[in-house]
C-alpha cells in the first residue's frame, strides 16, 4: 500500500533528470575510501609502534653500555689518581735508583746564578738496586781466521724445545764486547 507518490508538474522533470539508482550506487565507492582510510591507518599506528618499540630496546642497550663505560672511565681514574699520588711516586722513584735532589741553583736571564746548588742525597749500597748497563743490540765483532768456529755458531739438528727454550736467552756478550764503564760516570 505504501507506493510512493506520483510527482507533477516542476518536481517530475526535475526528477527525470536525476538517474534512479543514483543513491545507492554513490555510495559505494564512499564506503570503500573510508574502510581502506582506517585499515591504512591502523596499519601506520602498527608500523610506527612497532619501530618505537624497536627504538626503545636500542636506547636501554645503549643506556646500558653507556652505564658500563662510565664504571669503567671512573676505574682507570681512580687508578691514574693512585698512580699520580705523591707516596706512590716516591716508591716508584726509589725502585728505580732515584734519589731525592738537593738543593737547586737558578739561571738568571743576564747569566748570573742565584742560590747554590747542593748535591743529592747518597743512597746506601744496601737500598741500591743493581743497574745492569743496557744490552747491545749491535752484532757481535766476526771472529778472527785463526780462531775455530764455535758449535753454537754452526747449528747441525733440529732445535727440540728444550734446546729451543735454551736458546731464546740472550747469549753473554764476550768480555771484549763490553765496556770496563759506563760512559758519563
Amino acid at each position: 500500500m505504501s507506493r510512493k507518490p506520483e510527482l507533477r508538474g516542476r518536481a517530475a522533470r526535475l526528477a527525470r533528470l536525476l538517474p534512479a539508482g543514483a543513491g545507492t550506487a554513490a555510495r559505494t565507492p564512499f564506503v570503500l575510501l573510508v574502510v581502506l582510510l582506517l585499515g591504512g591507518g591502523l596499519i601506520g599506528l602498527l608500523v610506527l609502534n612497532s619501530a618505537l618499540s624497536a627504538g626503545s630496546f636500542q636506547l636501554d642497550d645503549l643506556q646500558k653500555d653507556t652505564k658500563s663505560l662510565t664504571d669503567e672511565e671512573q676505574a682507570l681514574q681512580r687508578d691514574v689518581d693512585a698512580y699520580a699520588a705523591p707516596d706512590a711516586l716516591q716508591r716508584r722513584a726509589r725502585e728505580l735508583g732515584m734519589v731525592p735532589g738537593g738543593d737547586p741553583a737558578f739561571l738568571n736571564p743576564d747569566g748570573t746564578v742565584k742560590g747554590v746548588p747542593g748535591a743529592a742525597a747518597q743512597q746506601s749500597s744496601a737500598r741500591t738496586p743493581v743497574v745492569r748497563p743496557p744490552e747491545v743490540l749491535a752484532p757481535a765483532p766476526s771472529p778472527t781466521p785463526t780462531a775455530p768456529p764455535t758449535p753454537a755458531a754452526t747449528p747441525t739438528s733440529i732445535p727440540t724445545p728444550s734446546t729451543a727454550a735454551a736458546s731464546a736467552q740472550p747469549l753473554a756478550a764476550t768480555p771484549s764486547a763490553q765496556p770496563s764503564t759506563i760512559p758519563g760516570r
